[in-house]
């Protein structure tokens, strides 16, 4: 094994770490803000609404990433209306239709991550707040929000997770993050175990952190539901993954 051509290629790949993390980090802020919208849809008393959330999570649940990004890419802007359109800046990017891409299919399963979340908040405390004469929107900030996020934040992590894997289709559409230079590096080498193990190990580490930021913003979040002997062995684990 060639360890000068492992450390240039590390280099190489390293060098297209920001746009594999900007890649991600849009994705998921805009999923993020979509998938709230589907899901104020999906609990709508509306029921028109409520099916039009229904059969948006079934498409992006229920199709291939790769061929939603197809679909956008190079059906979406091939259209003479877009082309013609305030959103053509948009769509000749390949940047722009990957994000696009990756969060309206991360959206739809963060949706409903948050709908059963949400299902999950105990009616008694509900009810408690109301009694207390707290409006709907004091209401879900004090009382709704914490406690979905809470019961959402494991699964959420998990999709994040998928999320960053999720990127790496981005180089089929001419996107140069890690996986697009880690191809390019192949093309020109024929060195394809070399090249790839050091990709992997680079989203490994994304990984590895994604988990433990994670892993401490759940800890900080439920140190107050544990008995009081175990908070501060907690605080001191939290500390130390921190």
């Amino acid at each position: 094994m060639d360890i000068q051509f492992i450390y240039h290629t590390a280099m190489k790949l390293l060098a297209a770490l920001p746009i594999t993390l900007e890649l991600f980090i849009c994705s998921l802020i805009l999923g993020l803000f979509l998938a709230l919208v589907i899901l104020a849809l999906r609990i709508n008393q509306n029921s028109l609404l409520s099916y039009f959330a229904r059969g948006y999570i079934l498409v992006f649940r229920g199709t291939p990433l790769l061929i939603q990004l197809f679909v956008v890419y190079y059906g979406l802007g091939q259209l003479e209306w877009i082309q013609n359109s305030f959103l053509w800046p948009i769509f000749r990017e390949p940047f722009n239709c990957a994000v696009l891409s990756i969060s309206l299919c991360t959206a739809g399963y963060t949706a409903e991550i948050f709908r059963g979340a949400l299902l999950s908040v105990p009616s008694g405390q509900i009810e408690a707040g109301k009694a207390c004469g707290m409006s709907r929107a004091l209401l879900i900030r004090r009382i709704i929000a914490p406690i979905m996020i809470r019961y959402a934040l494991p699964a959420y992590s998990t999709e994040a997770i998928m999320l960053i894997k999720s990127t790496t289709l981005a180089s089929l559409v001419t996107v140069w993050d890690v996986t697009g230079v880690a191809q390019q590096i192949i093309q020109r080498t024929y060195r394809t175990m070399e090249v790839f193990i050091c990709a992997a190990v680079i989203y490994l580490i994304i990984n590895y952190v994604i988990v433990k930021i994670y892993g401490c913003i759940e800890k900080k979040l439920t140190v107050h539901t544990k008995p009081a002997d175990q908070m501060a062995e907690s605080k001191a684990i939290s500390e130390e993954s921190c």
